[in-house]
């Protein structure tokens, strides 16, 4: 009875090995893989360049690089002093000379709700306002005027 007795423990202890080993495979985890530290591949969409100056382009063409020289001079502490406009646009490679300004102070001496610059561009003109009156800066391509002029009205002299 002895050996009938360890000829059954024997076939159950294998079937429960054999059952085990099937079970622990169906069972087991999927190995977790770190996620990748590398640097993104060359097929990642790369990021838009800033816009720059192009001196052959249009002036639609340059119109975004002047809006963010505009807009970075509004971000500052100069937001309505006209000649921060001009020294920003002059400083990023626009013509000083081709430029046009509105007064910063109205004729009674108040500070003016609004001022325009322009930069001429060959037969166009690039235009800026900005001010409390306006809120954020606008920013334009328009035709330019007779004898090279952008804006209408009185303009002050950019003689710095």
């Amino acid at each position: 009875m002895t050996s009938t007795r360890t000829g059954r423990c024997a076939v159950l202890l294998a079937s429960l090995l054999v059952v085990g080993a099937v079970l622990a495979g169906c069972s087991a985890p999927e190995p977790v893989v770190p996620p990748s530290t590398a640097a993104p591949s060359a097929s990642a969409t790369p990021t838009p360049a800033a816009p720059t100056l192009i001196p052959e382009g249009t002036a639609e063409d340059n119109l975004p690089f002047f809006t963010e020289v505009v807009t970075g001079v509004w971000n500052g502490p100069e937001q309505v002093a006209g000649r921060a406009y001009v020294d920003a646009l002059a400083a990023a490679g626009f013509d000083r000379a081709a430029m046009q300004l509105t007064p910063d102070l109205t004729t009674v001496g108040d500070p003016a709700e609004s001022i325009e610059f322009s930069v001429r561009w060959g037969e166009e003109c690039l235009i800026g306002q900005v001010g409390p009156a306006i809120g954020t800066p606008v920013t334009v391509v328009l035709p330019g005027l007779p004898n090279d002029q952008c804006l209408i009205g009185v303009t002050r002299p950019i003689d710095w």
